[in-house]
């Protein structure tokens, strides 16, 4: 029976055949006259032909993928022939012996770039099938056919059972040599990436709710993609101890336990890093972006889009948060010319390993807005984030002052030295605090019962941001002018804010001091000496009263 067929690309009429019983039949007259090859160097005669691949650069080159694992062989066969399979040699290179090979392929634009899918994983040789590595990412599980999608060099892969992989972007994997593979680290050339607007199909991030038996594939990540390769993993000083007394153990030395000193700088290490550096055509940062420090070949994208104006909540991001939530994501940049650039920080010393790589930010050609376009929404998006985050930290400000406040409330009433006026104080700074939050979030009270309310100056910033985060348009009118309003609101709230934090707080704490209060949150103590005799002072004062 007929396995595997294949005609050349390159020349028109010379067509391949293999059957299920080890056999190659070989025709240059379009199927006319056939020339049969029963032996195969190294190949069982009764191995099933389960692919024939046809170069892509020179007429007379052909592949085979064998597999014997009906007789109970697991040996992986591949061979190659480079006078339309005449003569024949093997490729097998250093493929692991157990692993029977069912498909094979060639990249379209070096011939030595081979794919190869086993029993167990997939392969890919850069040196025509001498040396092998495996691809990473799959499970275990054989691979049976191999398809290259050209226009986006994506490498396909059709498992037994598991579905289809797709490996996206190999082409990193051509600049790949002996040298750049045993260097400490290599950071590859990087495709331009288009800038647009994810849709979002289902109203909400992925798939939204429609439900797990709703099925969807992810999409190759958004933005540029970097990919670079590490030699080595960065690793912990805990890990390097871990893994060197397992190495101990295993040789049968002793392990001792760690002094003090290592314990604690363990416990205080900075983790290692990996930081990809963006920069604008002039050098001017961009944005910072880190990916994973296991050793190998490793990929992380950027989204095209600048650092947000706050950071995330020290807390992980829970689904309603994804579904609802502020995104915390800065502006889009606009098209041009960037680079990037490989850094690791390890005990807090940043030190570059590669780069920079240039390349292009480009708009999406159906897309129907002008570099002025782009150039004047970068402008107002570059004073609207000033805004927010001006406005993101005041809120943060108050937020923790609320707090101070609360605790002066409590000390106060635990301190009966305090005059009643110390505590109308306190309750007086309470209010104007509370009228700032109020005018600058909302009020929270009245929102909850759904009580129509004025625009917060929040919710005002807001809007305007998240309205262009989902555009690649200029500014309209309209937000130009909700900008100005809430910067004009915003201005006096701030400096209420900065009055009372830098001096209302403040004066009220002195006297906290002063009587001795109980020790609240944002006060640095005094000295206990002096205070001990203050209160030796009042207490004899007291003693003489009486």
């Amino acid at each position: 029976n007929i396995s595997a067929i294949a005609e050349s690309p390159k020349k028109e009429q010379l067509l391949y055949v293999g059957t299920d019983d080890g056999l190659l039949q070989v025709s240059e007259d379009g199927g006319g006259h056939w020339r049969k090859i029963d032996r195969l160097p190294g190949v069982p005669s009764d191995a099933y032909i389960a692919r024939i691949r046809a170069s892509q650069h020179d007429a007379a080159t052909v592949y085979v993928a064998a597999e014997n694992h009906q007789n109970g062989d697991f040996k992986p066969y591949l061979l190659k022939s480079a006078d339309s399979g005449r003569t024949w040699k093997s490729i097998a290179g250093d493929l692991p012996e157990r692993g029977s090979t069912y498909a094979i392929a060639e990249d379209h634009v070096d011939p030595n770039l081979l794919f190869a899918g086993t029993e167990f994983a997939a392969y890919w040789s850069r040196d025509g099938g001498q040396h092998w590595t495996r691809i990473a990412g799959l499970p275990t599980i054989a691979v049976r056919e191999i398809a290259i999608q050209k226009r986006e060099n994506d490498l396909v892969l059709g498992t037994f059972g598991r579905g289809v992989y797709i490996v996206d972007d190999y082409s990193p994997i051509r600049t790949s040599t002996a040298a750049t593979m045993t260097s400490a680290a290599t950071l590859y050339p990087v495709r331009d990436a288009v800038l647009y607007v994810p849709t979002v199909p289902y109203g909400m991030p992925g798939k939204g709710f429609q439900g797990e038996m709703f099925f969807t594939g992810d999409n190759p990540p958004y933005g540029a993609v970097f990919t670079y390769y590490l030699k080595e993993g960065l690793k912990t000083l805990k890990e390097k101890r871990t893994e060197a007394e397992q190495a101990a153990e295993k040789a049968g030395q002793p392990i001792r336990y760690p002094p003090a000193d290592q314990l604690r700088a363990e416990a205080n290490e900075e983790p290692p890093a990996i930081l990809l550096t963006i920069a604008s055509a002039s050098g001017t940062p961009v944005r910072v972006v880190t990916g994973p420090v296991a050793k190998g070949l490793q990929r992380v994208a950027w989204d095209l889009r600048a650092p947000a104006h706050q950071l995330p909540p020290n807390r992980p991001r829970s689904e309603l948060d994804e579904l609802f939530g502020d995104p915390l994501v800065g502006p889009y940049v606009v098209p041009g010319e960037y680079r990037v650039t490989l850094s690791q920080r390890v005990g807090g010393v940043v030190t570059e390993l590669g780069g920079p790589a240039t390349f292009k930010v480009v708009m999406d050609p159906q897309a129907a807005h002008t570099m002025a376009d782009q150039d004047a929404r970068w402008r107002f998006q570059e004073k609207l984030q000033a805004l927010r985050r001006d406005i993101a930290g005041s809120l943060e400000l108050a937020s923790s002052t609320t707090t101070r406040l609360e605790a002066i409330v409590k000390a106060l009433d635990a301190t009966p030295a305090a005059p009643r006026a110390l505590h109308d104080q306190a309750r007086g700074v309470q209010k104007r605090l509370n009228a700032i939050l109020v005018a600058v979030r909302g009020d929270r009270s009245l929102g909850a019962r759904s009580v129509p309310m004025p625009v917060a100056i929040s919710e005002r910033a807001n809007t305007i941001s998240n309205e262009l985060n989902r555009s690649l348009a200029r500014p309209t009118a309209t937000h130009e002018q909700q900008y100005q309003i809430a910067m004009e609101l915003f201005a006096p709230e701030r400096a209420a804010l900065r009055q009372l934090v830098d001096t209302d707080v403040p004066a009220i704490e002195r006297e906290l001091d002063r009587l001795g209060a109980p020790y609240t949150p944002g006060r640095i103590p005094r000295d206990s000496a002096a205070l001990f005799s203050s209160t030796l002072a009042r207490a004899a004062a007291f003693s003489i009263r009486q």
